[in-house]
């Protein structure tokens, strides 16, 4: 994998190109911010022109796939509408969820309120679907997997908000801003509290996997995006502390609980 600055190649073809982005970076054009540093713009640099068939929020790192020409971007573009995508995603959340398993069909509306978020109408909202499953539990927090089976502007996250749950530092929906430290979690901390570096201080929402089929061969092809040098860290030591481990769960489909 090559790494850049701003991403890391996970697949690249005459077709398409497959990358694993930083938080903090939009993939396209913003109407709000235009001078804001762009995913797109950065690639195309390495790879020429490339189509965008899909969005990922701004703070969530993770896959994101581009074509690499208008037949590819039409192909693409059909199987987002129509829904053949599967996308999975991984987040941390603060608290423990009372079930292992959620089907959220809560209807979204897209900049519903004057901060410009997703609000829940019932009335006025899109359809929206998304199935979580609980990954692991690691004393205040929880490994949540999230597959949204529509495509709504934050729909995991506010999904997840109206069911008395919020993703780690998501400055939008969550009035817990408290980053992740090793000091907060770990027994026998042995280093200046004063002096500590947080392991994670961003929305802790990754795109961990996605599965289409491909525009010039039709083949199901599936690629995974590694956490990011953070939430990496996170895992890696909740996985010491709690042993719980979510791409494990993820791999096995089992559910793993630990308490301090």
């Amino acid at each position: 994998m090559k790494a850049v600055e701003n991403y890391t190649v996970v697949y690249s073809d005459d077709d398409i190109v497959v990358l694993n982005k930083r938080s903090g970076l939009l993939i396209a054009a913003d109407r709000y911010d235009s001078q804001a540093l762009r995913l797109d713009v950065e690639a195309e640099k390495e790879f020429g022109k490339l189509f965008a068939v899909h969005r990922i929020d701004k703070d969530t790192s993770g896959i994101v796939v581009y074509a690499r020409n208008e037949e590819a971007h039409k192909n693409l573009s059909m199987q987002f509408e129509n829904r053949e995508v599967k996308k999975t995603y991984h987040c941390l959340v603060n608290g423990r969820p009372m079930w292992e398993t959620l089907h959220v069909t809560l209807p979204l509306q897209p900049d519903g309120d004057e901060r410009h978020r997703t609000v829940v109408n019932k009335r006025f909202g899109k359809p929206s679907i998304t199935d979580f499953t609980v990954l692991g539990n690691c004393g205040p927090y929880s490994w949540i997997e999230a597959k949204p089976l529509t495509g709504r502007t934050h729909q995991i996250r506010v999904h997840l908000h109206a069911n008395g749950l919020d993703i780690v530092c998501d400055p939008l929906y969550s009035g817990n801003q408290k980053p992740v430290r090793l000091s907060d979690v770990k027994r026998r901390y042995n280093g200046d509290v004063l002096d500590e570096r947080p392991l994670l201080n961003r929305l802790a929402l990754h795109a961990y996997k996605i599965q289409f089929n491909h525009p010039g061969t039709n083949e199901a092809v599936t690629f995974t995006a590694p956490y990011q040098k953070d939430m990496e860290a996170v895992r890696k030591q909740f996985a010491k502390i709690f042993k719980v481990d979510p791409l494990e769960a993820h791999s096995s489909d089992s559910l793993t609980d630990s308490s301090l």
